[in-house]
């Protein structure tokens, strides 16, 4: 069942349960939910944790991923996705929104939130998707004090420190970065845009090897950018305890969407895709419609119809 006001609220800190999940054999599976729909869609399928991209909640606001959105504009999503499913949610922070004190800003708001985990980032503003050209990337130690601030400031945020240099300082750049980050507190790495199996492998094995050998390690498999297309077993077996899908859900959603406009256009209605759509019924179910009408006895229950009506 679905979250319910007044029931069902963890009282272990989110940060905590997701610890937790890293502790388990296996690597954690975590697909993007941009909204309080799609997590509790990816919970009913079974998922035990989840991710919020920055990329999907910009393009669910019609703009572009460029560090152009807000920290409470961030909080606001991750209300609702927490709200919705109860489950440990890792939020793409970007670089931070600003310097160590906004940092600082963020982890507890965040946390506020409901959020259990947040990456960090090492690229300047306005920055890009990590899979895009011609990144601008920090200096190492600019972001490792961000990280000891963003340690300093949480009561229980899991914090990932992601590195984009692999692009422009190669593999001895990235994992160089990547040691500086957690020796100033951050819980695990996300070395992004890595574009073959080879490259994931060495990163690994590299940074296990150089004095970190119970590091944990996030994989990213986004759709149309420099990793081929690899699953969560195959991750796995590359030394990684985390992957995201980070717009898949909200690219398969747009596609629909599209899809549907061009047909009312053409057809006058929706009939041609009526069989595509998620049903009435079904929705009910999935948001807990009756569990809400249970709480309040001034409302009469819902008796959903079962077909539409036929054309007279």
């Amino acid at each position: 069942m679905p979250y319910v006001i007044g029931a069902d609220i963890p009282e272990e800190p989110a940060g905590q349960r997701f610890a937790r999940l890293l502790e388990r054999p296996g690597i954690l599976q975590m697909p993007g939910a941009h909204n309080g729909m799609a997590g509790l869609l990816a919970k009913k399928a079974g998922f035990e944790a989840l991710y919020l991209s920055g990329a999907a909640m910009t393009l669910s606001m019609g703009i572009p991923d460029l560090g152009m959105i807000t920290v409470d504009e961030v909080a606001f999503h991750i209300r609702q996705i927490a709200r919705a499913t109860a489950l440990p949610l890792l939020v793409d922070g970007d670089t931070g929104y600003g310097e160590a004190l906004n940092v600082m800003h963020m982890v507890r708001t965040f946390e506020d939130a409901g959020a259990a985990a947040v990456h960090l980032e090492d690229q300047l503003l306005p920055k890009k998707c990590g899979h895009l050209n011609d990144k601008k990337i920090a200096d190492a130690h600019d972001m490792a004090a961000k990280v000891a601030a963003a340690r300093k400031a949480r009561r229980h945020l899991f914090i990932i420190a992601r590195t984009d240099a692999a692009a422009s300082e190669g593999m001895d750049g990235a994992l160089a970065r990547a040691k500086l980050y957690l020796d100033s507190g951050a819980d695990a790495i996300f070395p992004e845009a890595l574009n073959n199996r080879e490259m994931f492998s060495e990163f690994s094995r590299r940074i296990r090897a150089e004095g970190y050998p119970e590091v944990k390690l996030l994989a990213n498999m986004t759709e149309f950018g420099r990793t081929p297309f690899y699953t969560a077993e195959e991750f796995q077996a590359m030394g990684y305890q985390m992957v995201i899908w980070p717009v898949s859900a909200a690219r398969v959603a747009n596609k629909a969407m599209e899809e549907l406009f061009v047909s009312i256009k053409q057809n006058g209605g929706t009939h041609k895709l009526v069989d595509r759509m998620q049903t009435r019924a079904e929705l009910y179910d999935t948001i807990g419609l009756h569990a809400y009408e249970a709480l309040d006895t001034s409302l009469i229950a819902t008796i959903v119809p079962q077909a539409m009506p036929q054309r007279g």
